[in-house]
C-alpha cells in the first residue's frame, strides 16, 4: 500500500536536518516547517528570505544571532515533554546563525511576511498555557505564538496529549476563508512520543469523503493537514507531543466542529 502524501517521515541528513517541508513540497501556499539536530558547537545557517520564522528550541541549548540581534544562550529542556519552550522570532530577510551550546534540536516554523516586526526572544514566561477538554479529551496547550502575539502570518502552539486521550477533538477543521465563522489555515503536526517506540493515530477527512485517511504516526513524523477534520488519538501508556504550525491569508484561528460530533461539546465536565 503506498504511503500517504500527508504523512512525512524524518530523513536525517549529515548536516543535522530532519524535516524540510516547504509550501511547494506540501502542495500549498503558506506553511513551511523544518527540524535541525545539532551537536554541541555546531553552527547552522538560516536565511529567512520572504518568510517570518519562529525557531522553537525543542531540546538542549542554542544561541541565535542575526544582524543586530543576539538571543544569548537559551533553552533548558531535555526533551519536548520537559516544561515550556524558549523560542526566537525572526523577520523576513534575516541572515541568521544557530549555534548549538549543547546537543540540541530546533524547529523552524515559517510563513510569508513583509517585515513588520523585529527579531525577539520568546521566553517560557511569554508562553500561555491552558487545559482544553475534560476527561479523556483533556490535553495541555502551550501557546508559543498565538493570535495576539506580534507576527504577520504564522501561528505556533505545542500540545501534550496524555496516553489514552484524544486531541484536536471533537474533530474540527479550518479550511474555508469564511470569517467570522471559520478561517483558512494550512497546518503541520510534528509528533513526538514518550516513550519513543510508541505510536499514535491521526485521521484526516472531509464531509464529502473526497479525503479520508487514517494515519499511523511514529516518533518524529509530520502530518500535513491541507483541509478537512483532523483528530488525534494517543494509545494508553504513550504520551503524545505535537508542535502545530498554522498560516493562511488571515492570521486568525476560527475552527468549525464536525456537526456529527458537535454534541460532545455539550457534555458535562468529567
Amino acid at each position: 500500500m503506498p504511503q500517504s502524501k500527508l504523512l512525512v517521515h524524518p530523513a536525517p541528513a549529515a548536516d543535522g536536518g530532519g524535516h524540510r517541508i516547504t509550501p511547494a513540497s506540501a502542495g500549498w501556499r503558506y506553511v513551511g516547517f523544518e527540524t535541525r539536530a545539532l551537536k554541541q558547537g555546531a553552527k547552522s545557517k538560516l536565511d529567512t528570505g520572504g518568510d517570518e520564522v519562529c525557531i522553537v528550541i525543542l531540546s538542549g541549548k542554542a544561541r541565535i544571532t542575526a544582524s543586530g540581534f543576539d538571543s544569548g544562550t537559551i533553552g533548558d529542556r531535555e526533551s519536548v515533554f520537559d516544561g515550556l519552550p524558549w523560542s526566537v522570532y525572526l523577520p523576513p530577510k534575516s541572515a541568521a546563525t544557530i549555534e548549538a551550546a549543547s546537543d540540541c534540536e530546533v524547529a523552524l516554523c515559517s510563513a510569508p511576511a513583509s517585515g513588520r516586526f523585529k527579531a525577539r526572544v520568546i521566553k517560557p514566561d511569554d508562553v500561555g498555557t491552558l487545559t482544553r477538554g475534560t476527561g479523556s479529551n483533556a490535553r495541555f496547550i502551550r501557546n508559543v505564538l498565538p493570535e495576539d502575539a506580534e507576527a504577520e502570518s504564522v501561528l505556533v502552539v505545542e500540545v501534550i496529549t496524555p496516553g489514552g486521550h484524544w486531541s484536536s477533538y471533537p474533530p474540527h477543521k479550518h479550511d474555508r476563508d469564511a470569517l467570522p465563522d471559520e478561517s483558512y489555515l494550512e497546518e503541520t503536526y510534528y509528533h513526538r512520543l514518550k516513550p519513543p517506540q510508541g505510536f499514535a493515530f491521526q485521521r484526516i477527512y472531509t464531509e464529502d469523503g473526497s479525503l479520508d485517511e487514517a494515519l499511523t504516526v511514529k516518533d518524529g513524523d509530520v502530518v500535513l493537514v491541507p483541509r478537512g477534520y483532523h483528530p488525534v488519538g494517543a494509545p494508553h501508556g504513550y504520551d503524545l507531543y505535537y508542535l502545530n504550525v498554522m498560516a493562511g491569508p488571515k492570521r486568525v484561528w476560527r475552527f468549525y466542529n464536525d456537526p456529527q460530533h458537535e454534541w460532545l461539546m455539550a457534555q458535562a465536565p468529567a
